[in-house]
């Protein structure tokens, strides 16, 4: 059989093909293609849209023929992420972690996780049941960032726990920086076990020379690729990848994924994802090399401003990192005297730029595939006129310490367990020495800081307590303001 070539785009055609001439619609949703929307909905988003926001099991879209222009669609990215088989996700990459996690670690099953992971991996082991060993990324104390695990590292993590049935690894980390997978897949192998790794932050890798190979074609066995993040499909929509080793049953990945998908998945999300992998498998790369020319010129502006410092390739080699990812544009302003967060707060104010991380040394800025030399020249004017005004003598303050609270010392109890088991609200002052219900993480980036099973320290209350201050958003907080939290009753350590 010919494959079908990577120009077609067989999910968005059928609904295309549906949704604009004309049918009777006597099924769901209720708005019927848009008549039926409120017309403040129609003018937001488009009565195109409303059209296109078609209801599973429509006959010539996932029925009345085979395969069905969805599975056609899913054979697409499988051939252009180089998977054995590609499974769409239509409650973005956390719906993956969630999946990988029931499929790979079940009750009782033990695994090898990365401390700093994205939070949808510890909720993923409280509806599995699977018992998390940790390891650590590298910590940079200076600017209060994580960067990447070792494979010496994690081989001493999976000395340590012998019975370990896979390993769930990030790359790269949300500022840009990717780990050395070939050799940390050779790690796991050598004991015979999947390494599982959350690409979320790189579904643009592969498509261009200049930019990190994917973990698929660097030894993984399974990764996610949040293709909304960068590489043009809607929000919420990503993808999950399995490899050819065999060592992850893709079989029972789609069965876990039919637990956990909706049963009126968005047409919108599904499209977006197939007219994403044709445009990065047709113009990815011209795309790409367009948006690293306009970044290399911001680059050269950023470089100019007093105060101002790039992280960027400069740390290949170092701290476990292997490669760098130039779309995300990392700023390290601790020389202008102000922090990430004031600096942030300005360029809102004045320039109505908005970034996606301010931290205490650092500003995260994502860079997609559409940005242009212009507007990040712009961007770069801006970022110099807004620290011009605000700077001041002397150096930020140095960000207060995260090792031992993000990096914890391993659970008491099974994630499960304390999600799950009897529990009582405390103050956050009386919590400390308490194994935590909660998974707390500072949101961006979603790396948990308690974990359920986990001991609270005061390191870890304190952290917590200056990301509130700072203004960043806590993701799986029961009380927003942190002033308490939920704790195991009757369980102390």
């Amino acid at each position: 059989m010919v494959p079908e070539p990577q120009h077609s785009s067989p999910y968005l055609d059928a609904v295309v093909a549906y949704a604009f001439r004309g049918p009777a619609r006597y099924h769901v949703p209720g708005h019927k293609g848009g008549p039926g929307a409120d017309p403040a909905l129609r003018k937001a988003i488009g009565v195109d849209a409303l059209a296109a926001d078609v209801p599973q099991d429509i006959h010539g879209i996932d029925i009345g023929q085979s395969p069905s222009a969805y599975e056609r669609a899913e054979t697409l990215a499988a051939d252009a992420f180089g998977a054995a088989r590609s499974f769409f996700l239509t409650n973005g990459a956390t719906q993956g972690n969630h999946a990988l996690c029931l499929a790979l670690a079940g009750p009782d099953v033990h695994v090898v996780a990365q401390r700093n992971s994205h939070g949808s991996i510890v909720d993923g082991l409280v509806l599995s049941g699977g018992i998390p060993t940790f390891v650590a990324p590298e910590y940079d104390e200076d600017l209060g960032i994580a960067h990447c695990v070792t494979p010496e590292s994690l081989d001493a993590a999976l000395a340590a726990d012998p019975d370990a049935q896979a390993v769930f690894l990030v790359s790269p980390t949300y500022y840009g920086m990717t780990a050395d997978i070939a050799a940390l897949a050779e790690v796991a192998h050598a004991r015979h076990i999947p390494l599982v790794v959350d690409q979320s932050w790189g579904p643009h890798f592969g498509f261009h020379p200049a930019l990190p190979t994917t973990a698929l074609a660097s030894g993984a066995d399974a990764m996610l690729t949040s293709t909304h993040k960068i590489a043009g499909s809607l929000t919420q929509s990503a993808m999950l990848h399995v490899g050819n080793s065999g060592r992850v049953d893709a079989d029972a990945l789609a069965r876990v994924l039919r637990l956990l998908r909706s049963t009126s998945p968005s047409s919108l999300l599904i499209a977006s994802l197939d007219s994403a992998r044709r445009q990065l498998s047709m113009h990815g790369e011209q795309l790409l090399h367009e948006t690293l020319e306009a970044i290399e010129l911001a680059h050269a502006k950023l470089r100019t401003i007093p105060g101002v410092d790039l992280v960027d390739q400069r740390l290949v080699g170092r701290m476990g990192v292997h490669a760098y990812d130039p779309l995300r544009i990392v700023l390290d302003v601790r020389g202008t005297g102000c922090t990430g967060y004031e600096i942030a707060d300005e360029l809102r104010r004045s320039y109505d730029v908005h970034v996606e991380l301010p931290m205490q040394a650092t500003i995260v800025l994502v860079v997609g595939l559409g940005d242009s030399a212009p507007a990040l020249r712009r961007l770069a004017g801006d970022i110099e006129e807004a620290v011009t005004r605000l700077a001041r003598p002397g150096v930020t303050t140095r960000p207060l310490s995260a090792g031992t609270g993000i990096f914890g010392h391993g659970v008491s109890v099974s994630p499960r367990a304390a999600f799950l088991g009897a529990s009582e609200r405390v103050a956050i002052a009386d919590a400390i020495g308490r194994i935590s219900c909660e998974a707390v993480a500072a949101y961006p980036p979603g790396v948990p800081t308690l974990l359920p099973g986990e001991e609270i320290t005061a390191d870890a209350v304190a952290y917590l307590q200056q990301v509130v201050e700072g203004g960043a958003r806590l993701h799986g907080a029961s009380d927003p303001g942190f002033a308490t939290v939920v704790v195991l009753r009757s369980a102390r350590t």
